[in-house]
């Protein structure tokens, strides 16, 4: 089965709507949710959406979202996002980020109190289409264990950074040899996961996602990934009054209260240098790279993705559907309606 962009966008839409969420949240949701299918991050697309529907339901999801901006001066912010979507709260995060950026060459905006927001590339992919570069950064569930540790205790803390130039150049990744999500994904497949993923609760190799799950992930690069994961968890915790370690919840698992934190940077290129000449060389320093072989930069296998989701349709494998199918069933949705063969 198979659906197309347009027609994840309305389904997503139709079924917030129905549960009581504002128009304007049911269209971020619904724009972050196919972006992340689109780029081939199906386990923050469609594949994460009922984790969102479970949240409504046990009230950790908020739908009177309303954010409250705690600390401000001209380049800095703190948000409370009162348990808001996850999506809702990081766009107004990140246009906030943006919009300090363009006054003052900087703006850095630090949340709390949110929830899973999809992919962390869709926020600092708003900051390029502003022309100026984006840096987003979360942390999660513990997930990963320290290097000499069997014990997880730090998220797969997920980093993106996007440049504005005329090609797409972005970078969107765990710190964590894979995200959770995509664990998550394997086992509603009912798919082992890899070779180097991740360690079971005993610390040992494993190939099964729910073993994985008990156990930790394995940062990503090894000691490098478990450094930089570590820092993100400062960065994303403690700095922005949010959960850290221990204290993170509710990015997994949708009946706990979300307590992570994330942090939107974003950086005016025009500040520092023309912006013209600032992407007539990036453009350049692109054609440098493409010149010595057949190589890619940050960005180009997302392109690829999104250009072949769209002329063939997003998949949507049998248990997905079943899942689906149940929550289109509750709202008197026809599920069929939105998908194709």
């Amino acid at each position: 089965m198979k659906i197309t962009k347009d027609n994840e966008i309305a389904l997503v839409e139709e079924i917030l709507k129905k549960l009581g969420a504002s128009e304007e949240d049911s269209e971020l949701v619904a724009e972050a949710t196919v972006d992340a299918d689109l780029k081939g991050f199906t386990s923050h697309g469609l594949g994460r959406f009922p984790q969102y529907i479970i949240g409504i339901e046990h009230g950790t999801i908020n739908l009177e979202d309303n954010i409250t901006i705690e600390r401000e001066t001209p380049a800095i912010a703190l948000i409370n996002g009162n348990s808001g979507f996850g999506q809702a709260v990081a766009y107004k995060a990140m246009k906030l980020a943006i919009e300090k950026a363009k006054e003052v060459g900087i703006g850095c905006v630090g949340v709390h109190n949110s929830n899973h927001f999809g992919v962390t590339g869709f926020y600092s992919d708003l900051a390029i289409r502003d022309g100026v570069i984006g840096l987003v950064l979360a942390n999660t569930e513990p997930a990963i264990a320290p290097i000499g540790a069997k014990d997880k205790l730090i998220g797969t803390n997920p980093i993106a950074l996007g440049v504005p130039s005329d090609t797409y150049i972005a970078l969107d990744m765990a710190t964590s040899a894979t995200a959770r999500g995509k664990i998550l994904e394997s086992k509603r497949k009912g798919l082992d996961i890899p070779d180097g993923w991740a360690l079971d609760k005993d610390g040992k190799p494993t190939n099964d996602p729910d073993a994985a799950l008990e156990g930790s992930i394995l940062p990503f690069g090894g000691v490098k990934g478990y450094l930089i994961a570590f820092m993100i968890e400062i960065l994303t915790g403690p700095l922005v009054n949010a959960g850290w370690g221990f204290g993170v919840t509710g990015t997994a698992d949708p009946t706990q209260d979300c307590t992570k934190g994330d942090l939107y940077v974003a950086i005016d290129p025009s500040k520092f240098v023309d912006p013209e000449q600032f992407k007539e060389e990036t453009e350049a320093f692109c054609a440098q790279v493409r010149s010595t072989g057949d190589t890619f930069i940050p960005g180009d296998l997302e392109t690829k993705r999104v250009a072949e989701a769209e002329a063939n349709g997003i998949q949507i494998d049998e248990k997905l559907y079943e899942q689906l199918n149940e929550i289109c069933s509750n709202l008197d949705i026809d599920l069929d309606s939105y998908l194709e063969e």
